[in-house]
């Protein structure tokens, strides 16, 4: 059976965060492939016309480029609408009824997944996967398989304010994504 994780978000942008969570991830639970999955529209966070749909994918195509364990998901940005993680993975596990599911979460999300989208089911179609995020607790009433990842504390958000004020991100981003960004003037001030 093939142990696929699903490592999903906005990627807004794409930062080294995501990236060695979903390499320890890979490596501990020995996982076949991460699969990158960018929501199109999460049902938790507002949608903004800032960055499209395609500028994240392809900053997370670039980001990925040169590890052959990740890939992207794309369903839920082919989809379309608000993105439920009960809906994507039923359809998923319809779709690869071998495969076994591993959905990674960080410790903020393990704190709201009594308020997810029929937790209960997706408790059916998934096994959870937490790693830990400075400043939050993992502890829950939910079968978690918790993964040692190296803690930093680095958020899309925070790299979003440092691009609007003209800071550094080097080293939080690739300079991949980097080069993306600027070449299309994207997380300018207005």
């Amino acid at each position: 059976m093939k142990k696929i994780g699903i490592l999903g978000g906005t990627f807004n942008p794409p930062h080294i965060g995501h990236l060695i969570i979903a390499n320890e991830v890979l490596d501990a639970l020995e996982l076949d492939e991460i699969r990158f999955m960018p929501n199109y529209v999460p049902p938790h966070k507002e949608q903004t016309e800032e960055v499209t749909a395609y500028d994240r994918l392809v900053m997370l195509e670039r980001a990925l480029y040169d590890h052959p364990s990740f890939i992207i998901e794309g369903v839920e940005i082919d989809r379309k609408g608000t993105s439920y993680t009960f809906d994507t993975m039923k359809l998923l596990t319809e779709q690869e009824p071998d495969a076994s599911f591993y959905f990674i979460i960080g410790a903020d999300m393990i704190e709201y997944l009594p308020k997810w989208h029929r937790i209960d089911e997706l408790l059916q179609l998934v096994h959870f996967v937490g790693v830990k995020r400075p400043n939050y607790n993992e502890e829950t009433e939910y079968p978690i398989i918790m993964v040692d990842v190296p803690q930093m504390f680095i958020s899309s958000s925070v790299i979003r304010r440092k691009l609007r004020t003209g800071k550094t991100v080097k080293y939080l981003i690739p300079d991949s994504v980097v080069n993306y960004i600027k070449g299309n003037g994207l997380y300018e001030s207005k």
